[in-house]
């Protein structure tokens, strides 16, 4: 899909506050409450827009040790590969993995309450995981920058 600069901004203001109303996007865009509602919709069903969430306060729920760990497979066996993901997908503690290039394969980064909470999940549940060779944990020291906004 071809985005026009209009789609362009109707985005953005979006992802700053998906909450507005039709009708302050139309305020915003100067086009009628009718085309920015056609406009979303569009988006939505040509999968640009995907979903709407509520981003949480980690300090505020406790889930603010924030863990960046690096897994090593034993093998890149296609089997071994997406037995991983699949047991990853289930893991709650584990808010984004990534599939990379370089000394590791995967890079988790893993939310929990302190480094207990952490301990247990890495006992009880990563390293239950079959195939997995090695692990490298970093913790976070402070948050610097974490948007979720897309510049187009």
């Amino acid at each position: 899909m071809q985005l026009d600069e209009t789609d362009k901004k109707l985005l953005l203001f979006l992802q700053q506050d998906c909450k507005q109303t039709t009708k302050e996007l139309s305020y915003k865009l100067g086009l009628s409450i009718t085309a920015v509602y056609e406009r979303v919709r569009k988006l939505e069903n040509n999968g640009v827009i995907s979903k709407y969430v509520a981003i949480l306060d980690k300090t505020k729920i406790d889930k603010n040790f924030v863990i960046l760990c690096h897994v090593k497979l034993t093998q890149h066996k296609k089997e071994y590969v997406l037995r991983f993901e699949k047991e990853v997908m289930t893991l709650d503690e584990v808010t984004e993995c990534f599939h990379v290039s370089g000394d590791y394969d995967y890079i988790l980064k893993i939310c929990v309450k302190d480094m207990e909470d952490y301990r247990n999940f890495m006992l009880t549940k990563l390293t239950t995981i079959q195939h997995i060779a090695s692990t490298q944990s970093s913790f976070t020291i402070s948050e610097v920058k974490n948007t979720t906004e897309l510049v187009l």
